[in-house]
């Protein structure tokens, strides 16, 4: 069951994005995009970091660059601002937390951490949002749905 907190924005703004986010934006190197940091939370545990990141000239001026709740969700903001995601790529890693993950997601030293990285783009191929997620394994499940042929 959720918690009654299910999520906290810690960040809001502009931001030079990492160099794989970046390059998923089609964004040149050393222009800011838009960033919106969460931690989610399950039971009033921490279970995932969520860094979202927008192309500025999508995101800059909108409620996604603020911290406060949006009405709908993002992806309602989204729509309402004439893009609308209409395939993803999912990129799921695991590899070691970095120092700020244990931290923020109560984990010790060595401790793995699933990272998911979303890549959303609307109907002409244009990405409109990457989202990186971190996540201790317990707990999480992954589940993929594929329709083929």
């Amino acid at each position: 069951m959720w918690s009654s907190t299910p999520q906290r924005i810690v960040r809001a703004g502009e931001v030079e994005p990492p160099e794989t986010v970046a390059e998923l934006l089609g964004t040149p190197a050393g222009q800011c995009v838009i960033v919106r940091r969460r931690i989610m939370y399950l039971d009033d545990e921490p279970c995932e970091l969520t860094d979202t990141y927008y192309p500025l000239d999508i995101a800059f001026g909108t409620g996604l660059a603020g911290t406060a709740k949006i009405r709908g969700g993002a992806i309602r903001l989204l729509a309402d601002l004439g893009y609308v995601g209409v395939r993803v790529r999912e990129d799921v890693t695991a590899r070691s937390a970095t120092d700020r993950e244990c931290e923020q997601l109560r984990l010790t030293a060595g401790e793995p951490v699933l990272q998911l990285t979303r890549l959303t783009l609307d109907g002409a191929d244009r990405p409109i949002q990457v989202d990186v997620m971190a996540m201790p394994p317990r707990r999480q499940k992954l589940r993929y749905e594929i329709r083929i042929g």
